[in-house]
C-alpha cells in the first residue's frame, strides 16, 4: 500500500461518514451529496484494488497476512455498495447514518490493511 494514499483515503471516509451522521441525525434523508460521497469512497477502494495487485510487482510486498489484507479489501468495497442499496430501499434519516457509519468503518477497515501491509511481520 501507498502511505498517502492511505491518507487520502481516511480523510475522505471520514469526512463522507462524519457529513452523512450529521446530516442524518438532523433529519436529511439521503441525497446526491451522502450518495456521492460514499461513491467517492467506493471508487477509491477501487483504486486501492488495483494498487495491492501492482505494488508485490513492483517490490512493495506486504509483511503481514496477505489473505487477511484481501479479506479486509474485498469486504470494504462490499460496504458502500450495500450502504448505498440500503439508502435507495429505505429512504429515511436512520439510512444516511447508516451510510455515514458505513464510511467510517471503512476508515478503520483501510487502517487496519495499511497496518498488515507494512508492520506485521508474516
Amino acid at each position: 500500500m501507498i502511505l498517502w494514499f492511505t491518507i487520502l483515503q481516511l480523510v475522505v471516509a471520514i469526512a463522507a461518514g462524519l457529513l452523512a451522521v450529521i446530516l442524518g441525525l438532523a433529519g436529511r434523508r439521503p441525497s446526491d451529496l451522502t450518495v456521492g460521497s460514499l461513491v467517492l469512497v467506493e471508487l477509491l477502494l477501487i483504486a486501492q484494488v488495483v494498487i495491492a495487485i501492482v505494488a508485490p510487482l513492483a517490490g512493495n510486498p506486504p509483511t503481514g497476512s496477505l489473505l487477511e489484507f484481501w479479506v479486509y479489501l474485498v469486504s470494504a468495497v462490499l460496504l458502500p455498495v450495500a450502504g448505498v442499496a440500503w439508502a435507495l430501499i429505505e429512504r429515511s434519516r436512520w439510512s444516511t447514518v447508516i451510510m455515514g457509519v458505513v464510511a467510517l468503518s471503512i476508515a478503520v477497515m483501510v487502517w487496519r490493511m495499511q497496518i498488515i501491509w507494512t508492520v506485521q511481520v508474516a
